[in-house]
This record gives C-alpha cells, sequence and structure tokens, in this order.
C-alpha cells in the first residue's frame, strides 16, 4: 500500500471513528499533496509525498511556536495534535550525529574545503536526508562542519 493509499485509508478510518483532529489533519495533507501533484503535473513519488509531509509538519510547528507567543493555547493544542497525525507519516527522524556522518560523506564526495562550498554540499545533502532530518539542523552541521574545515 502507498503512503498516499494509506493516508486515504486513514481518512475514511478517521471519519467513521469521528476523530476530528485526525481528520483534519489528514485532509489537510491530502490537499498538499494533491496541490503538489497539480504543480509538477503528475502523481509524486515517495521522496516528493515525504517531502510535502516534511513541510506540513514543519508549518506546524511554527504555529505551534507563534501561537504560543500569543497565548493562543486552545490553538497550540489544535496544532499539536494535528503535528502528531503528520509524524505517524514520516521515517524516524535522524540524531545529529547520523546527520554529522552523512553531511561528512557529502563534503568529502563534493571536495568542499571551506563555507564557500556550501552551495555544492547544501543540495545534495537536503536531497538525501529529505523527510528525515529538519533543514535547520542541516544547515547547521554543514555550517560548522565546513567553518571548522577552513
Amino acid at each position: 500500500m502507498s503512503l498516499t493509499e494509506r493516508l486515504n485509508s486513514d481518512l475514511r478510518d478517521a471519519l467513521r471513528r469521528r476523530e476530528e483532529d485526525r481528520k483534519a489533519a489528514l485532509r489537510m495533507v491530502l490537499a498538499a499533496l494533491h496541490n503538489a501533484e497539480i504543480q509538477v503535473g503528475g502523481d509524486l513519488d515517495e521522496g516528493a509525498i515525504l517531502g510535502v509531509l516534511a513541510k506540513e509538519a514543519k508549518q506546524r510547528r511554527e504555529s505551534i511556536e507563534e501561537f504560543r507567543k500569543g497565548g493562543r493555547e486552545d490553538l497550540v493544542a489544535r496544532e499539536e495534535a494535528q503535528l502528531a497525525v503528520i509524524q505517524q507519516y514520516l521515517p524516524q527522524q535522524m540524531s545529529r550525529e547520523e546527520i554529522v556522518e552523512a553531511a561528512r560523506a557529502v563534503i568529502g564526495e563534493v571536495g568542499a574545503q571551506g563555507p564557500g562550498d556550501k552551495g555544492k554540499v547544501m543540495p545534495i545533502l537536503i536531497n538525501q536526508l529529505r523527510g528525515r532530518a529538519d533543514g535547520r539542523e542541516i544547515n547547521a552541521v554543514v555550517t560548522e562542519l565546513l567553518a571548522g574545515s577552513a
């Protein structure tokens, strides 16, 4: 069963069980996937689907942060519930050590020497780790490693 089929199946189950947070999260994810399919003009592969899921999770995290600043705990709770649903479909997130290891490998492959070579490393690494690591964390690790090798 593909990830999209699983999402649709789980949405039907959420509708039957009247799970409002789960239903809302799955509908938003499926709408985002549909929009992405329209954008590329065809079906998405698993990597692209994971990318959309990661983007949706990131949006929820940012919303939670902003709602907390605004004192809207009711909206924080709703976003956290939706984030929990989305995270069930994402692969296990990588540890910082695993990101460092992958970054070192890519830096070695492209022969990056210092901070000026960050543009060579980032696209490759982000593509390899899509859905398994946060972009900010990847950026921090690459910046740290390239600054140390300067």
